[in-house]
């Protein structure tokens, strides 16, 4: 079970965004396909955990396990597909995350021995939605009848390493500002 599943949660309602928040546009290309194009590279077993499947996006579709809970039932699902794929860790990425470095997942698995779950920091704040979990079915299916929904509680729950990052990469897109900020973010000159 030394392998890893990456499950992109894209289940959200997209209030802020305006609704469809996968298939808004970024530099020419679909928030889903900017964060596609990042799972597809790392050669994965890899799902889509959405409520409906998404428009040009031939993964397996994992619906929430608990619906109107959050992401915590994404990664619920993504747990379930990942133990049937024969994998002990699963990689959740949010959507809206189109600048994921490429480096994420190998780092998250030489930080994880030793603990649950390992979740990227940077900016100050820690980024479950792009973190690496422990297939740990039983555990989540008994904090998630516990009543809760925190994915920060859990990884705690769970044994959380942080893995510190520079600012940037896990900028994610909740609202048009967020969007334009990203768009702007793409046209500037690298350093």
């Amino acid at each position: 079970m030394d392998r890893t599943a990456i499950v992109i949660a894209a289940g959200g309602e997209a209030r802020r965004m305006g609704g469809n928040k996968p298939a808004r546009l970024l530099a020419g290309k679909r928030l889903i396909d900017h964060v596609l194009d990042f799972a597809l590279a790392q050669g994965r077993p890899l799902a889509l955990a959405a409520n409906s499947p998404v428009s040009g996006v031939e993964l397996p579709h994992l619906p929430d396990a608990t619906p109107g809970i959050g992401p915590i039932s994404a990664l619920a699902s993504g747990m379930d597909f990942a133990a049937a794929q024969g994998c002990g860790t699963v990689l959740m990425v949010g959507c809206d995350m189109p600048f994921l470095p490429s480096d994420l997942l190998p780092r998250l698995l030489a930080a994880l021995p030793g603990h649950g779950a390992a979740l990227p920091e940077s900016g100050g704040r820690l980024h479950p939605m792009a973190g690496l979990w422990r297939v740990d079915q039983v555990a989540l299916a008994d904090y998630i009848a516990a009543g809760k929904q925190s994915l920060w509680g859990f990884a705690e729950r769970q044994g959380l390493v942080r893995v510190a990052w520079p600012d940037g990469p896990f900028a994610n897109i909740n609202n048009p500002d967020d969007l334009a900020a990203a768009a702007a973010r793409l046209k500037m000159p690298a350093r």
